[in-house]
């Protein structure tokens, strides 16, 4: 094991979780420098790992999601399996996992179990529907989150179908909430002396980003509609597409950027409207309004554009592939991308934590490993001589790689 370095360099995070939210909240604490170690079956490896593309027979999601996480194959249902990771609670501060409900407690490792060998161990459980409620049992993913938080009802075009993102948005919006709550479990540690369990639905943390959907439904019993790219709040916003075929994204959530915007496009006439004086107003008037830019930057390269808008001071992105954000020179300013090294494919570029901290950042220590690289290194730090070891691997409550 290398020595830890980070704001998190103290802790001991086991990941027994699967495909996405949980894995993803150990991945943001092993970027902080926690030592996660992942337990896998024996033979039933973590489906994420057969998920996206690959290259020369290497899963490249697995490369990033595994990265900063020592692996371990364990069979926990065998009473091998199941005493190995008592151990590895033993002395973890964390323990993520994502099986139905009761099925820890099926093989003897509940919470209190756990706890009764480690008293300040935070066990955290993420589930597409949390540990209570007629719903608990059901298979649970982000896309099912996605339709029942009311994002799919509110994205799309307004005469089209819900929408769907094309990726684990509410996985990742989950494991940000639950690092998040994970910590919140450790700091009250610090008072109290004890770890307790926290409960996460993947449903409820995409639905408190949504804004007001819920108090607008209550007091005024009315739903928020599917706008396409634009904003019942304001207008113009939308993409719009420049004259060397990119898009651009427009922004106007402010009075002066609505005005700065509308006279760079060439028509201060509509800052007199009596309408133009609010978003929700300008809103109402959205099709004028994405006319007049839209014709103006389709008339303009997408540097014009960047370069005009910059000037106004008004505000204006690109809508970057991920070719665009490798390239771009403030991502790279603000250390968005890492290049490291990896034993199977070189030098790939990975995501950074999304923050930064002043006492610097921990680095990536490398990439995803294979299922079981790490088991046998593991189990002898926790006590098992070198029979026990082999034992376990004869009998499949234990895997190498």
């Amino acid at each position: 094991m290398t020595e830890q370095t980070g704001a998190l360099a103290d802790l001991t995070v086991v990941d027994a979780s699967t495909l996405f939210a949980g894995p993803m909240t150990a991945m943001h604490l092993g970027d902080l420098g926690a030592d996660v170690i992942k337990v896998e079956h024996p033979t039933r490896s973590d489906p994420a790992r057969s998920h996206g593309p690959e290259k020369d027979g290497q899963n490249l999601w697995s490369k990033t999601l595994g990265r900063n996480k020592r692996t371990v194959r364990l069979d926990l249902s065998s009473s091998d399996g199941s005493e190995a990771f008592k151990r590895l609670a033993a002395r973890a501060d964390v323990v993520i996992e994502n099986f139905r409900p009761d099925t820890l407690e099926r093989w003897g490792l509940s919470y209190r179990q756990l706890s009764s060998d480690n008293a300040g161990l935070v066990l955290a459980r993420v589930t597409g529907f949390g540990q209570l409620g007629p719903y608990r049992r059901r298979p649970g993913f982000g896309t099912l989150a996605e339709a029942m938080s009311g994002f799919a009802a509110a994205t799309g075009e307004p005469d089209g179908p819900p929408m769907l993102p094309p990726f684990g948005l509410a996985d990742g919006i989950a494991s940000l909430a639950t690092a998040f709550a994970i910590m919140s479990a450790l700091h009250q540690r610090e008072q109290t002396g004890h770890g307790q369990v926290v409960d996460v639905a993947i449903v409820e943390p995409i639905m408190a980003m949504l804004g007001p959907q819920i108090t607008r439904w209550d007091q005024l019993r009315d739903l928020q509609p599917r706008l396409g790219n634009r904003s019942a709040n304001n207008a113009p916003r939308n993409t719009y597409l420049t004259s060397d075929d990119h898009w651009v994204a427009v922004s106007t959530s402010s009075q002066s950027i609505a005005e700065r915007v509308l006279k760079l496009v060439g028509h201060p006439e509509v800052l007199d409207e009596p309408w133009f004086g609010s978003g929700h107003q300008r809103a109402q008037h959205a099709d004028e309004l994405d006319e007049a830019v839209a014709s103006w930057i389709g008339r303009h390269t997408r540097a014009e554009v960047l370069d005009a808008f910059e000037r106004a001071e008004a505000a204006v992105a690109p809508v970057f592939t991920a070719e665009d954000i490798v390239d771009d020179p403030h991502l790279r300013a603000l250390g968005t991308i890492r290049r490291v090294d990896d034993p199977d494919l070189g030098e790939i570029a990975i995501q950074a934590p999304p923050f930064r901290l002043s006492d610097g950042d921990s680095p990536t220590r490398f990439t995803g490993r294979d299922p079981g690289h790490d088991t046998v290194a593991v189990l002898a730090e926790l006590g098992y001589d070198d029979d026990q070891i082999a034992r376990m691997l004869d009998n499949g409550s234990a895997a190498g790689s």
